[in-house]
């Protein structure tokens, strides 16, 4: 995960880069085409001087021959000739590339070439001109390596101001984040956020502060609702039941009004186990577990084993343990406790007389293996109500319990089927 700021600034740097990348070229094509612009009036304005010049001095014929044949010698980059009557009818603008042999490493330049009809006398004369141009590809040099320069200089001075941003326009933001962050709804305490004269932020906190208000309320009466359901339905049926058993005890019963009273107790005893069960789901959904208990799982799983010790028994299953002492976790000791034992029972329920159950502890997970013959539904296997085997005697919210239970202390559950073997791991 990266900033805001880092991923608003990337693009732009990656865009600026682009840029100065295709202002290269455009750089040497501009300069260039300049360079050519001035080379061709510099030259236009050589030839008719020149002219000017020549016409201006008085010369014969004779003397003008002369003089012409000298400035040809003494001028390399010049020429003038005389020429038949409109035998050039416009100026010629052309580029040539000529070695310098002359040098002792030859070297290959530009010159920018001007043929031009002047008149000298009354008498058309060509004059040939060419003017060096100079190296534009060192000034694109020059110029690449100043874009370069400029662009580091923009990259350190977003990455100085990205830095000053996220430490001073972005702090307001930090400290709401944080204050959520410890926002406990237990704990149901009203959380007030720092003011800011930035708009967006003010606006944030404000809608925030109204949103856990609401939840806040919501929390306690659902909260209520659920102390209050476990107190009023548990007591009718604890005393439905009790009347119940003072209904078995009758000697007039007959057989069959017996079944009868029997299976209501049956039932009886599954609702009051359901709803129980559901009360506690709504609980863990409301979050009215503190989960950062420190728990010794160790000391946990040895009173459950203890305690479940004639359940193994009575079914003669074969139980092998590795239990690795003082392996300590965090999370709330009453919920480990119920996971603990429901997937104990769990294993005990779905497994066969004379069948074996392996425990194994370590200080990353909790594994729960039995004997089995097929495997279960893993799309059914965690969901409420949901039977992943023919047993009718469980209320169908064990497994979900258990999960339920490790998503609230972040653990993971993982069920699998290996070698004729049910395996439940908690990974802590």
């Amino acid at each position: 995960m990266k900033p805001l700021l880092s991923k608003t600034t990337k693009p732009f740097l990656i865009y600026v880069l682009i840029i100065l990348i295709i202002s290269i070229p455009v750089y040497y094509w501009a300069v260039d085409t300049i360079w050519k612009s001035e080379l061709d009036e510099h030259n236009i304005t050589i030839a008719e001087k020149t002219a000017y010049e020549f016409n201006h001095l008085k010369l014969s014929d004779e003397e003008l021959t002369k003089s012409i044949t000298l400035w040809n010698k003494i001028q390399p980059g010049t020429n003038i000739e005389k020429i038949q009557t409109n035998a050039l009818k416009r100026d010629l603008i052309f580029t040539v590339e000529r070695q310098k042999n002359y040098l002792s490493e030859p070297e290959t330049e530009r010159y920018r070439c001007l043929k031009k009809v002047v008149y000298i006398h009354d008498q058309p004369y060509l004059f040939t001109v060419e003017t060096n141009i100079e190296e534009s590809q060192e000034t694109i040099v020059v110029i690449a390596i100043t874009t370069i320069f400029f662009f580091i200089m923009i990259v350190l001075g977003l990455l100085f101001l990205n830095r000053r941003l996220s430490n001073t326009i972005w702090k307001p933001f930090r400290n709401t984040l944080g204050k959520l962050k410890t926002f406990n709804l237990n704990h149901q305490s009203k959380i007030e956020f720092d003011k800011t004269d930035t708009t967006e932020f003010e606006e944030l906190n404000q809608s925030l502060s109204k949103l856990i208000e609401h939840n806040v309320s919501v929390y306690k009466t659902q909260k209520e609702f659920t102390e209050n359901a476990s107190h009023e339905l548990q007591t009718p049926l604890a005393i439905i039941k009790n009347k119940l058993d003072i209904l078995l005890q009758t000697e007039n019963l007959t057989e069959k009004q017996y079944q009868i009273a029997e299976e209501i107790n049956k039932a009886l005893t599954r609702s009051s186990r359901i709803n129980k069960n559901l009360l506690l789901l709504a609980k863990i959904d409301n979050s009215q577990f503190d989960n950062s208990e420190t728990i010794y799982f160790d000391i946990l799983l040895r009173q459950n084993f203890e305690v479940l010790e004639e359940h193994f028994q009575q079914k003669n299953i074969s139980v092998t343990s590795y239990i690795l002492p003082e392996v300590k976790v965090n999370g709330n000791s009453s919920l480990t406790e119920i996971l603990i034992s429901n997937l104990l029972l769990n294993a005990i329920r779905h497994t066969q007389k004379g069948g074996s159950i392996s425990i194994k502890l370590t200080n990353s997970s909790f594994e729960v293996a039995n004997s089995g013959t097929e495997k279960l539904n893993t799309d059914l296997l965690f969901k409420r109500f949901s039977k992943s085997s023919k047993d009718n005697n469980g209320s169908g919210l064990g497994l979900a319990i258990i999960k339920e239970i490790c998503n609230f202390q972040h653990w993971n559950i993982e069920y699998k089927f290996e070698n004729n073997f049910h395996f439940f791991s908690v990974n802590f």
